[in-house]
């Protein structure tokens, strides 16, 4: 926990899939004896696990999760348990639109920011957010570190502990790192006030 930052009031939410081996391969898979689960994600079908994830604009990581493949993703943000470090606004991807987690969410003191579908009725945004919503790219520049520098993922684990301990010591690294993805809103906020 010593490893995870603050919140600035400015947080994004994403997961990512862990594989545990090929999809082809999941009815032989015997190394996780049924912990892993098939899922779905935005590239498609996979089997093992997915790693949910909540950074700051900092590009330090808040809060983190490991759940089965087949969970969906807004079932973690109904429990308490991942949210309680978050206040202000907190930007996710449209598999987090609900109604009753945005009201939750509200509640707790966290507004929920997501882009709506196409047959979604619009609804009014203020510019601000928009543009973050396009910054919400910060996330899957720490995915891809996550997963290229600090080798999160790979197919090759003799045990369940071993996937722990690779996934664990893959985020403490990451939090180490000198210069992480940041989104420099501290330099933006100087030139207007000047």
């Amino acid at each position: 926990m010593c490893c995870l930052g603050k919140c600035t009031g400015i947080s994004f939410i994403d997961s990512t899939p862990l594989r545990s081996c090929h999809i082809k391969w999941e009815k032989q898979h015997r190394t996780f004896k049924a912990i892993p689960a098939k899922g779905q994600c935005s590239i498609g079908w996979f089997f093992g696990f997915k790693l949910h994830w909540i950074i700051n604009d900092k590009g330090e990581i808040l809060d983190f999760m490991l759940t089965q493949g087949n969970v969906d993703d807004r079932e973690l943000l109904k429990s308490d348990n991942f949210h309680k470090k978050i206040m202000g606004k907190l930007y996710g991807y449209k598999g987090y639109i609900g109604n009753d987690l945005f009201e939750k969410l509200f509640v707790d003191g966290v507004h929920l920011v997501i882009k709506i579908r196409k047959n979604m009725k619009n609804s009014l945004m203020h510019t601000y957010d928009k543009v973050m919503l396009k910054k919400r790219t910060i996330i899957e520049t720490v995915n891809d570190e996550l997963k290229n520098m600090c080798q999160i993922e790979h197919t090759r684990h003799e045990s369940f502990d071993n996937f722990l301990s690779n996934l664990l010591s893959g985020l403490i690294a990451y939090s180490f790192f000198p210069k992480k993805p940041s989104l420099n809103l501290e330099i933006i906020d100087q030139r207007l006030s000047s």
